[in-house]
């Protein structure tokens, strides 16, 4: 299925698998950290220092995610013929350059450009690209490389939250962003340059000029009531996972909770992550899709609705912060694998793009949706309520799609590809 093109000087000197795996956690947890986690804990001190309102400041950060979104495709592309290491170098650059323009914006509308400049680089740094270059290098041992990926980039809020509150409190906002470009040019720059340089295994059908195929197989699936639910309930959660998880520090805020402690809470639901990542792995064993999508989702929806309707006291709301992050560590598992797990691996690439688009919309959205929503409701801790019943229909939908029988053309396309897995060698 694969063809691998290798180049002899660079093969001779190309990287361990191991060595590009922890290059790779290294660059997502910083990466994660600076780009997604300390937005939240230096928004309100952006707002206090400039006199933007919270929902502009917000919507920024959210224009940034759509940019992303948008050019998640065409950077997939690109990866797909060329490999991940050019990309994420010239994400990692321009993410850098992003955070200092971010730093000194003195208008709004500097502001607004520097974080449409870093949604560009989101899309070459963030979780797809590296996803793309683990399922291009990692072969059969790809599942544990992702899972132990998402799993230390699952502790970026618990190390850069809370860094962010102190520094940001000591500092300020723009200081703590021009030292966030500095620790994202000395890290994720050098790391992708040097250590992701492996030749690139390029698909069969890739070099092919004959699409017709795989074009009439996709719109097939994506034309399907089983996508359809799939991508909805998806959507709808993934507006209450990333909506909840922007507005954890407002809450609390709200609560009377000092900044610190805020970061704390937003923090140690990163925790929560790496332990539901964890308890996945061995989960997935023995439990069905729709028993594993239940469960996840159920989780999502009862720590929204938990943190909507108890306000306290302190360590009740750190065990909801961790519960929400269990939810959403085994969701971004769950989303990576649900196309191969519904319809198997044949056109991967466009499916998952055409699934995925409305999802990393919702995202992108949701902060800003969320400052919005507690705007129209009064609080936060209401519009907290509204987006548990947002992720209770999701939940329903998502499950469903996960019950419904598979396409015996995907049943086909699936049994194939197990057994050239078993004889392919891993890269």
């Amino acid at each position: 299925m694969y063809r691998r093109t290798h180049r002899p000087a660079e093969s001779r000197r190309r990287p361990a698998l191991g060595v590009v795996l922890a290059s790779l956690c290294l660059t997502e947890i910083v990466s994660w950290g600076l780009l997604y986690y300390t937005f939240p804990v230096v928004a309100p001190h952006i707002s206090s220092g400039t006199g933007w309102s919270p929902t502009v400041v917000t919507a920024a950060f959210s224009l940034a995610l759509v940019v992303s979104a948008f050019l998640g495709v065409p950077v997939g592309r690109l990866i797909d013929r060329h490999g991940p290491r050019w990309v994420m170098t010239t994400g990692s650059v321009l993410a850098t350059l992003a955070l200092g323009v971010v730093a000194s914006a003195q208008t709004l509308s500097i502001f607004y450009i520097g974080w449409v400049m870093a949604g560009a680089a989101m899309a070459g740094v963030l979780y797809p690209p590296a996803f793309a270059a683990i399922t291009g290098w990692f072969s059969t041992r790809g599942l544990n490389a992702l899972t132990t990926l998402t799993l230390v980039a699952g502790l970026a809020s618990t190390v850069f939250a809370p860094l962010a509150a102190t520094m940001s409190t000591s500092l300020g906002w723009r200081a703590t962003y021009l030292w966030a470009a500095v620790i994202l040019a000395a890290f994720t720059i050098p790391l992708h340059g040097v250590l992701l340089r492996r030749p690139w295994p390029v698909q069969e059908h890739a070099r092919s000029k004959d699409h017709g195929a795989e074009r009439a197989y996709t719109s097939t699936v994506i034309k399907t009531r089983r996508f359809w639910l799939l991508s909805a309930g998806m959507t709808l959660a993934s507006i209450t996972m990333y909506a909840t998880l922007l507005a954890t520090v407002p809450l609390m805020l709200e609560r009377g909770l000092t900044s610190q402690t805020a970061a704390w809470i937003l923090g140690l639901g990163g925790v929560g992550q790496v332990a539901g990542r964890l308890f996945y792995a061995v989960f997935a064993r023995w439990a069905s899709l729709a028993v594993r999508t239940a469960l996840v989702f159920g989780i999502v929806t009862i720590s929204t609705a938990a943190l909507a309707f108890v306000p306290g006291p302190t360590p009740y709301l750190i065990a909801m912060s961790m519960m929400a992050g269990i939810g959403r560590g085994i969701a971004t598992l769950l989303q990576a694998t649900a196309v191969t797990e519904r319809w198997g691996h044949r056109a991967y690439g466009h499916l998952s793009a055409a699934f995925s688009l409305p999802v990393l919309l919702a995202a992108a959205i949701a902060p800003w949706g969320g400052s919005i929503l507690a705007l129209v409701t009064g609080s936060y801790a209401m519009g907290f309520g509204v987006l548990s019943a947002v992720a209770a229909i999701g939940t329903v939908l998502v499950v469903v799609s996960a019950r419904e029988p598979r396409s015996k053309c995907a049943q086909g396309v699936s049994s194939t590809e197990s057994k050239e897995n078993r004889f392919r060698r891993p890269g």
